[in-house]
């Protein structure tokens, strides 16, 4: 058996401290499952001002206090803290980076939380806190076999890392897991100057005209992956709109994977799960009547045993379909049923939904905001998941609607095309429903198909019995990704 490694995993999002997205959970999780495979794992995160040090319990390491941080000509300081993420079982370490201006004084994690809108100097703050990263390895004296970034907001650290620190890390192989490649990183090329890092190496961190932090998370990583093997494709194939990252990506195919994520099982069990009114026992009717009644008491809609209630849970913007979910609602709304809608984003969409609500105000209720109890009701109290994104990396809320004994409704995209098989009648083989069309014609005909599913009870909760005993840990995929870091590592012998 080989020997166990040092991991370093860097997020700027981490469940239970502070997520917006499935990176959080993934953050949280897949560092848990690595550790119960016998390795030394630490994770490491900024700390936003909606992060309590008494709740989760932070403290002060003594040796990583006060240490200077260079952005261009100004000097800040960092003070990185320890804390942990557990479950039952497995303790893993935390490292937490604080800084004032950069992270604690603001309750957002990307954006402004009254205006949604990105903070302006987010390239400065993600640079401060990959450089962090470096710099606390430095101190600790602790240089681990691997150093796993997620996304562009630490997409620069293997580049501190190679280039300021060659001989220190020289045996470390560094990992960039692209959660969401429509996210980039980009700035004017200007800021490249404020990096300090050498002329020669600009060419690599700039982009159609840009500095783009992915682009060169990419070129300085030893081993790329991202979240599911179908999303891997359509990036490759130039499926998915990647601003030319593609090319780069096509030209190393032997160190970009695809893999599909897992999930948390203790936070994610509807036996088990303490966010929930109503744990699962004996009795999935039960189970499924309580926590319909529960979640549609909250968003003050009436319960009728015979109309299914849909969910919805997503950010608002084009990218996740809220602008075709917003022409297809109203009609939607005239069939039979009930629709919870939550999530964030673009102001523009807030008031479309508000004026749709005040029309279908019987059968219709948002809550705007990310809260993940919220979350929880919704998917042990739906009937049925819509998801109308047009890119779907992974597509973890298709994975928690299944175990939670929901059926996904879903455009058929990315990792949604792993996770959700098309539920055919005839056979009664599949899991959910798929669209091929992102349009209202196919989501109505769709949601059509599932309620004759459902209008027949006998077949709908063997449907939801079958499906609720579905493996979605980190059992199969903890092993890829323990391959890819042995592989990096070989690979640089």
């Amino acid at each position: 058996m080989a020997k166990p490694l040092s991991i370093l995993y860097v997020s700027s999002e981490l469940f239970p401290f502070a997520k917006i997205g499935g990176i959080g959970d993934v953050a949280y999780s897949l560092p848990i499952a690595i550790r119960e495979e016998g390795h030394d794992i630490r994770v490491m995160m900024p700390k936003y001002g909606i992060i309590s040090e008494r709740r989760n319990k932070i403290h002060e390491i003594n040796r990583l206090k006060d240490m200077e941080i260079h952005i261009g000509d100004d000097t800040y300081l960092a003070t990185v803290k320890s804390s942990s993420i557990v479950t039952s079982k497995i303790k893993v370490q935390a490292y937490i980076s604080t800084n004032n201006e950069y992270f604690e004084s603001r309750k957002g994690i990307y954006a402004d939380l009254k205006t949604s809108i990105d903070y302006p100097d987010n390239d400065e703050r993600f640079t401060f806190f990959s450089k962090t990263v470096v710099e606390t390895c430095n101190m600790l004296g602790w240089v681990p076999d691997i150093i796993h970034a997620n996304d562009w907001q630490t997409g620069l650290i293997a580049a501190f890392a190679k280039l300021q620190y060659p001989k220190k890390f020289a045996k470390t192989r560094f990992i960039l897991t692209i959660h969401n490649v429509a996210y980039q990183g980009e700035y004017p090329k200007e800021f490249f100057s404020k990096l300090l890092i050498p002329e020669k190496e600009k060419d690599k961190f700039i982009h159609n005209g840009k500095l783009n932090f992915l682009k060169a998370g990419i070129l300085f990583a030893d081993a790329v992956n991202t979240v599911s093997h179908s999303y891997c494709d359509e990036i490759i194939n130039g499926d998915t709109p990647s601003n030319g990252l593609n090319e780069i990506l096509k030209s190393m195919p032997k160190k970009f994977y695809g893999i599909i994520n897992g999930i948390d099982v203790e936070g994610w069990n509807p036996k088990t799960d303490k966010k929930i009114h109503f744990p699962l026992e004996d009795d999935i009717i039960k189970y499924k009547l309580e926590n319909k009644k529960f979640i549609l008491e909250q968003f003050k809609l009436e319960h009728n045993e015979n109309i299914p209630l849909i969910g919805l849970s997503l950010r608002l913007n084009e990218q996740r379909g809220i602008d075709v979910l917003l022409k297809a609602l109203p009609k939607i709304l005239e069939q039979n049923v009930q629709v919870i809608l939550t999530g964030d984003g673009e102001a523009k969409y807030k008031d479309e939904i508000k004026t749709i609500q005040e029309k279908y105000s019987d059968n219709f209720a948002y809550k705007f905001g990310y809260d993940e109890t919220t979350t929880h009701y919704l998917e042990a109290g739906s009937d049925f998941f819509l998801i109308p994104s047009k890119c779907e990396p992974c597509g973890l809320n298709a994975m928690y609607s299944i175990i939670y004994g929901t059926v996904p409704i879903v455009h058929c995209v990315g990792g949604l095309n792993e996770i959700v098989q098309d539920y055919n009648p005839k056979n009664e083989e599949g899991n959910g429903f798929k669209f091929e069309d992102l349009n209202t014609k196919s989501i109505i005909s769709t949601i059509k198909k599932a309620l004759k599913l459902y209008n027949n009870k006998d077949k709908w909760y063997a449907f939801l019995e079958k499906n609720m005993q579905t493996d979605y840990s980190w059992k199969d995929s903890v092993k890829e990704y323990i391959n890819m870091y042995f592989n990096a590592l070989k690979d640089k012998e």
